[in-house]
């Protein structure tokens, strides 16, 4: 990539002009930037007050792999793409690189890298561009993947689901990564594309789904994963199971407790004992009847 002299006056006057045309003139709706890190603080400072009087609500999304918090003070960039998450949740979910318990210290690692108001804006994404599509990288298994959508969407930060990924394309690294939108619906995973769906108007109406919502994981053994979210209104219960096997998880939050099931739309009563039964690649979301 060219270098280009941010600190010369005509050089700067350009890039600025360039960032508030494409706001008035095509109304978009913000600017990711690639490499941010490689251009200095103070003309990021400038370009944020350019785009932001050209349209307020305009979002500033930076790419950076490190940690960015000198960049989310409130004068540069909204928010960074979330790489670490991107690493975790892929690398336990997808490929099976990673362990439970590994899995839950990288993500409580990611959670305390930044503020509350930063990690509610983190750019959560699975793949991009620069990499191969998620479905390719979990093998094509698509309860994993199913697995891998419920733990994103239900976690604190901003989704992101890269094009044509809801309705299961694959594709390597670049170019397979890159190849045009999957428009025939008959070629379309219908069934994964509800899924995403309910998923997302789950987060939309459900109070503890989304944001607002303290996250922190229950219990982490044999490709189980156990976390909680906690609202003011409510309180939900995720039990995953990432392992090829059924399998039987003692949950203490549960125990004494009526519950909502919420993806079988049922009540269930827990004795002092709580057992939750999964099958292979099998997940349960239970709401805590208050």
């Amino acid at each position: 990539m060219p270098k280009l002299n941010t600190n010369n006056p005509e050089v700067k006057k350009y890039l600025l002009d360039v960032a508030r045309y494409w706001i008035e003139e095509f109304d978009i709706d913000g600017w990711r930037l690639d490499v941010a890190n490689e251009v200095d603080h103070v003309f990021w400072r400038d370009f944020r007050k350019v785009v932001k009087e050209a349209k307020p609500e305009a979002y500033i999304l930076g790419e950076i792999w490190h940690d960015s918090m000198r960049w989310l003070q409130g004068d540069q960039f909204d928010a960074v793409m979330n790489y670490p998450f991107t690493n975790g949740a892929v690398e336990f979910f997808a490929t099976n690189k990673m362990d439970s318990q590994t899995f839950a210290d990288s993500i409580t690692k990611v959670l305390h890298m930044y503020p509350q108001n930063v990690n509610e804006v983190a750019f959560n994404l699975l793949d991009s561009h620069d990499t191969a599509r998620i479905l390719t990288e979990a093998e094509e298994n698509k309860n994993k993947i199913k697995l891998l959508y419920l733990f994103q969407l239900s976690f604190i930060g901003t989704p992101c689901i890269y094009y044509g990924d809801e309705i299961g394309m694959t594709g390597g690294g670049d170019p397979g990564c890159r190849k045009c939108m999957e428009w025939d619906i008959s070629k379309q995973d219908l069934n994964l594309f509800q899924f995403v769906q309910t998923l997302l108007k789950m987060r939309k109406e459900v109070p503890a789904f989304g944001n607002r919502a303290n996250f922190r994981f229950l219990e982490v053994k044999n490709d189980v994963v156990v976390y909680q979210k906690k609202a003011e209104t409510e309180t939900l219960i995720y039990v995953l199971n990432n392992g090829g096997k059924d399998q039987t998880v003692d949950v203490s939050a549960l125990a004494k407790t009526e519950v909502k099931e919420l993806f079988a739309d049922e009540y269930i009563s827990f004795t002092e004992k709580a057992s939750v039964q999964l099958k292979a690649y099998d997940y349960k979301c239970y709401r805590i009847v208050q």
